[in-house]
């Protein structure tokens, strides 16, 4: 092997072993990844919330034994490729091998560690923009068509994964348009191309027309829920956030874009930035929605660092350039992952409260980070819920509901009994079967209402109670209740039903 598949086979091996190190024992699943995982057993061609390959991923989990091991595996193999997929357009671009160590290093030690260490549709969306621009350089670099139908085919997958991507193409066109590249219209490769994409994703599309477009309210939702939230001020510095390390390598791929000689007919990539960044900030866009962005703009800005430092004191600035990446991930390395139990980050509180990471979105300090704090408590929630299904089983079919998607997949997840909770959260609304008639009900109730819902349950059965409730006192869901209600005086299917066409048909029209 010559030293460049050497350096980018390290880079790959060592994304893998330090998504698996950077989370410590104690730490369960996410809750943002139960839904997807139970998509796993309900395969489709769409969702409210998501597009299908996440459900697809989900299921080769499933078959593969759906360990922990596989959930985190498959975010650190897209992430891998990502890293793979700078080097090889640092080479498309003809960089050295310190071109290809250098945006190998700021690929690898950036907000990529965080976003793949979790399983949603984020590192696979990273993945395709990497993928999508790739092609295109190789396409501007020798004007091959097979390059077109390799980009179509990525953008295409990237759809399927999460809708997010539509933003490439709308910032890639008028790009395009603004330079001499335009004749790139003139192909009929591009459009060829383009129908082929098409066709891929035509089953999701059809998807969303048989269902009313779901993606319409998800968005609305989105809207008046979180992005209404967001601070356009705040976009700006949120940008720099994701590669603190890596911005002024970023800053040398717009430099060089606009003037470095060798990167004329790839010029369009600076305005392609300007229109996909502007679209992101004027529909108040979360931050992390653009992380797709930056990959090949690390390749731009290191393959023309790279040659500004052949020249005098250029291996000084190398180490100092090397050396920045590794020494900002030591920093973070303390504080940024989930690598130190609950305990010991309350025993290095001021560490925390330093960066602002005990702050969660309900705007008050809390033990430990919230994100944190959403993988603990699960495996409690579940193996709490099979103690009392079984003793409930015994005295007639038992059906267990849950507030929230990640409570039901949670229970879904880790029960021992094979339970299938079912919930109006979500997808969850489209996954009810009631095909048994049930005579009794666990409610596992948000802690927040508990109360309230007991209250409200109670004259429906002859005999009710609070069974038990997540303990885990640096659980998010601390007090999230396990609740029995036995021997129906209603007919509970019918009741459940009900109540579930009430909540589809609020997705559907809201």
């Amino acid at each position: 092997m010559n030293k460049k598949v050497i350096i980018i086979t390290g880079f790959v091996v060592l994304k893998f072993v330090l998504q698996f190190l950077l989370i410590h024992p104690v730490y369960e699943l996410h809750r943002d990844e139960f839904l997807h995982l139970d998509q796993g057993n309900h395969l489709a061609w769409g969702y409210i919330s998501v597009p299908p390959l996440s459900s697809w991923v989900s299921y080769v989990i499933r078959l593969l034994g759906n360990g922990i091991f596989w959930v985190r595996f498959f975010p650190a193999l897209f992430g891998a490729v990502t890293i793979l997929l700078v080097c090889k357009t640092i080479e498309a671009l003809k960089g050295s091998l310190f071109a290809i160590i250098l945006g190998g290093s700021y690929a690898l030690f950036s907000v990529l560690l965080r976003l793949n260490g979790l399983f949603h549709p984020n590192s696979m969306d990273v993945l395709c923009w990497t993928s999508v621009y790739y092609f295109v350089v190789r396409y501007i670099d020798n004007e091959k068509p097979k390059w077109l139908y390799f980009a179509a085919v990525a953008f295409a997958i990237g759809v399927l994964n999460k809708y997010n991507i539509v933003f490439l193409l709308v910032g890639l066109i008028p790009a395009l348009m603004l330079t001499p590249q335009r004749k790139i219209f003139f192909r009929r490769d591009v459009y060829l191309a383009l129908g082929a994409g098409l066709v891929l994703i035509l089953p999701n599309l059809f998807w969303q027309y048989r269902h009313q477009f779901p993606v319409l309210w998800h968005m609305q939702e989105l809207r008046t829920t979180q992005l209404v939230n967001v601070n356009r001020g705040d976009f700006p510095m949120g940008q720099f956030m994701l590669f603190p390390a890596g911005a002024f390598v970023i800053a040398a791929a717009f430099y060089a874009l606009l003037f470095y000689a060798p990167f004329r007919k790839y010029r369009f990539f600076f305005w392609c930035y300007l229109f996909t960044i502007g679209l992101f900030f004027y529909f108040k866009a979360k931050s992390y929605y653009s992380i797709g962005l930056y990959p090949v703009y690390l390749a731009f800005g290191a393959v023309f660092l790279a040659n500004i430092f052949e020249r005098r004191w250029g291996w000084v600035l190398r180490f100092v350039s090397i050396s920045l990446p590794v020494l900002l991930f030591l920093v973070m390395l303390k504080v940024a992952f989930p690598n130190k139990s609950p305990e010991e980050i309350v025993a290095h509180r001021d560490e925390y409260e330093r960066y602002g990471l005990l702050r969660w979105e309900d705007g008050r300090s809390h033990t430990i980070p919230q994100d944190f704090a959403d993988m603990l408590g699960w495996k409690e929630l579940a193996h709490k819920t099979d103690s009392l299904y079984a003793a409930l089983s015994l005295q007639g079919k038992t059906l267990v509901f849950c507030d929230g998607y990640w409570l039901t997949g949670a229970v879904n997840y880790y029960s021992r009994k094979g339970i299938r909770a079912i919930s109006f959260d979500a997808d969850y609304v489209n996954w009810i079967k009631l095909d048994t008639p049930y005579v009794n009900l666990i409610r596992v109730i948000n802690p927040h209402h508990m109360r309230q819902e007991v209250e409200k349950l109670q004259p429906l059965f002859q005999r009710s109670f609070i069974v038990d409730s997540i303990t885990s006192m640096y659980a998010r869901e601390h007090g999230a209740g396990i609740a029995a209600f036995i021997e129906a005086r209603v007919d509970l299917n019918g009741l459940v039903e009900t109540e579930r066409v009430k909540r589809d048909t609020c997705y559907k029209y809201r």
